[in-house]
């Protein structure tokens, strides 16, 4: 019996996948695990039918054998897991194969290639109708938990910065070259190391991370040998990263499949000289710029100055219940700044942490200002989400202006 044998067998408490194997070895069920040991006893347990279903009983009763792979990190396991299924087609994973509202990861034939999801039931239906607005050079999954892919691809591109979907936009693509994840593009050396960037995410995506690992070591000599250190050291970098990927974020959404995005609200206030006051709101989810949540205000006569003017604005938002609230408020300014916008907050009984941004004389950002711990996780994010803040006030205001000045 499968589940004696199981018994017997020495399998590891670490990440990776498994096989469920018929008695000709061929692979019946191929899944993922945290823990490979806790995963595969599940399967064996007195409410499996209740936890999960008639189909995977059968599969089980048909099994002989179980094989794994151990892997470094949740994030390999999980392209791992979607590679095997698409290259042995498991007969019992088809109700997975087959999910029209999981996702395909695209990658675009392009001369600056781009990374991005794509629901699998809009590109068969675009792709069928032959009408899809890029050329596709590599498409993978599909994977069924949304949250968890999203959450993994987070973390891919702080390792291996890429243009994604919105990346023809110059506005949007400015932003996340400002936090480092998309590529500079400014000579043909940077369209030569965002091709080996592509080329290294395509086999991680492929489950070949031990390939990926040789490849960039044979690239870190080759670039001592040419006496180029700083890309020698950035390869070294990746390596490590590679092997010390941060699982925490892909655990959490893995136990929680619909956990609470995270969001950021920036706020700021423009005028000139007290005139033709605006303020605006731009928000940014899980680390993504949401445009379709931004929003423009109109500010009171008899509130053009900042203070009273961010007040306003952060009062007539929170009127909007309807809305999410953010986990997290940034502002342009200082204490003072701040302190306003923590009082309409103290008002109104929200407890929502306030961060503000204090700019130098060249209007970047010199100080943060709030709780330490979120400020060293989000740095980066406040950041640029403060710039995109101000760029989208500005431009609403010279829009007002142009709109009451007519030239």
């Amino acid at each position: 019996m499968l589940r004696q044998k199981l018994t017997k067998l020495d399998i590891p408490d670490n990440s990776g996948i498994y096989i469920f194997r018929d008695a000709k070895k061929r692979p019946l069920y191929i899944g993922r695990a945290t823990s490979l040991h806790d995963r595969t006893l599940s399967y064996f347990s007195p409410d499996i039918i209740e936890t999960r279903g008639p189909r995977i009983v059968d599969m089980v009763t048909k099994a002989v054998g179980i094989t794994w792979q151990e892997t470094s990190s949740v994030l390999e396991a999980i392209f791992l897991e979607s590679a095997l299924i698409k290259k042995y087609q498991p007969y019992y994973n088809v109700d997975e194969r087959d999910d029209k509202s999981s996702l395909y990861l695209i990658i675009t034939n392009e001369e600056w290639p781009r990374v991005f999801l794509e629901r699998v039931r809009d590109y068969d239906q675009k792709k069928e109708q032959g009408v899809l607005p890029y050329d596709v050079k590599h498409c993978f999954g599909p994977f069924l938990h949304t949250g968890l892919i999203k959450e993994a691809l987070k973390i891919l591109r702080r390792l291996f910065p890429f243009r994604d979907k919105k990346a023809n936009d110059p506005k949007h693509e400015a932003f996340y070259r400002a936090l480092g994840r998309s590529p500079e593009r400014d000579s043909d050396r940077d369209r030569e190391q965002y091709q080996k960037t592509i080329d290294h995410l395509v086999l991680f995506f492929q489950g070949k991370k031990n390939q990926l690992q040789r490849d960039l070591e044979r690239e870190m000599k080759e670039y001592v040998k040419k006496l180029e250190f700083e890309e020698a050291d950035k390869a070294k970098k990746l390596i490590y990263a590679l092997d010390h990927i941060n699982d925490i974020a892909l655990l959490k959404r893995d136990l929680r499949q619909n956990a609470r995005p995270f969001r950021i609200e920036a706020y700021d206030i423009a005028h000139m000289g007290g005139t033709n006051v605006v303020g605006a709101m731009v928000v940014l989810t899980d680390g993504q710029l949401d445009n379709s949540q931004y929003r423009k205000f109109k500010i009171s006569e008899e509130r053009s100055h900042d203070i009273a003017g961010l007040a306003e604005v952060l009062s007539r938002r929170l009127n909007h219940t309807e809305w999410q609230y953010p986990d997290l408020i940034v502002l342009d300014g200082n204490e003072v700044q701040k302190a306003a916008a923590e009082a309409v907050l103290k008002a109104r009984r929200i407890g929502i942490p306030v961060v503000a941004v204090t700019k130098d004389d060249k209007h970047k950002a010199d100080r943060l200002i709030g709780n330490d711990e979120l400020i060293k996780e989000y740095k980066l994010d406040i950041i640029a989400l403060n710039a995109e803040c101000h760029r989208f006030a500005i431009a609403y205001h010279r829009q007002r202006r142009r709109d009451i000045i007519p030239r």
